[in-house]
């Protein structure tokens, strides 16, 4: 397993000479291993998905034989990013992953590139990586794709006021100077709201009247799916009539709900979206907003 960098949370956007900003993407992450004989891509959990992703996986191909990029893997919907059908690729079964992949196919977003043609580049600042990224993958073209990156703090702060319409949720600060710092929150991430998009992967009570949505947040530090807090009673009521639109769920297992231990869930393939307000920390529990209809 590759130990990702990892990035502390800031509420104000950093300044100083020095730095880099990119925009935080509103996906999974993903490294992608291209090996001499194969590709390889896996979860920040660890977790291999190849299988679920053969477009990207067929992309990656291109690249030179011993060759590991970190990124994040999306899926562009009217307009902006759909965390919720990121989520719906990941999930999907290798007999579905073919159709899906036709019809939301991927995009990869690399922002670091950790070996390049069998060599280790960690060690080397981040000012060297990024261009050895960019003279990687612009030649190759979507969906394999370098992030945006920029140096003036002022041009950052357009993208945070901007960028948000688009699904971006926020920036990532680095050291140009900076070695790949590998399972280590040495980066720093300054997201526009504690508002934002997650997938609804499943509810808990009745259908017909459900107590709270399952989710899955994007640019936590694992994908285990978390319990909202108790519906109010107009989300209860929009959630139970598109559940009877959809017809019965298939059960899910058990979750781990903040206050009650282990409850069992109902799950929702595909996924619905649903906008929630969440702290940095998962204590309380996710508050649902509004459902994604839109999306």
């Amino acid at each position: 397993m590759i130990r990702v960098a990892l990035a502390a949370t800031v509420r104000t956007l950093p300044r100083g000479p020095g730095l880099a900003y990119e925009p935080k993407f509103d996906g999974h992450r993903m490294v992608v291993s291209r090996t001499a004989t194969d590709v390889v891509l896996q979860a920040r959990s660890g977790r291999i998905v190849t299988a679920a992703f053969p477009d990207l996986a067929g992309a990656a191909r291109q690249l030179p034989p011993d060759t590991v990029l970190d990124g994040e893997v999306v899926v562009w919907h009217a307009g902006r990013t759909d965390f919720a059908l990121v989520q719906r690729r990941a999930a999907a079964t290798p007999g579905r992953a073919a159709l899906l992949a036709q019809s939301l196919p991927a995009s990869y977003a690399a922002f670091d590139v950790l070996t390049l043609a069998g060599l280790d580049v960690r060690s080397r600042p981040y000012e060297r990586r990024r261009a050895l990224l960019v003279d990687l993958l612009l030649p190759l073209g979507p969906p394999l794709q370098p992030v945006p990156m920029t140096t003036d703090p002022e041009l950052a702060a357009t993208w945070y006021e901007t960028l948000p319409a688009s699904g971006i949720e926020g920036l990532v600060v680095k050291r140009l100077d900076q070695a790949y710092p590998a399972g280590r929150r040495a980066w720093q991430k300054l997201r526009h709201t504690d508002t934002r998009d997650a997938a609804v992967v499943g509810f808990t009570g009745p259908a017909r009247r459900p107590t709270a949505l399952v989710l899955v947040l994007p640019g936590e530090e694992d994908e285990t799916p978390l319990v909202s807090s108790p519906l109010t009673p107009a989300l209860r009521a929009e959630t139970a009539a598109l559940l009877s639109a959809r017809g019965a769920a298939a059960p899910g297992g058990n979750v781990t709900a903040i206050g009650l231990g282990e409850v069992p869930y109902h799950l929702l393939d595909p996924p619905l979206s649903a906008e929630v307000r969440h702290a940095s920390t998962r204590h309380p529990p996710p508050e649902v907003l509004r459902l994604r209809t839109d999306l």
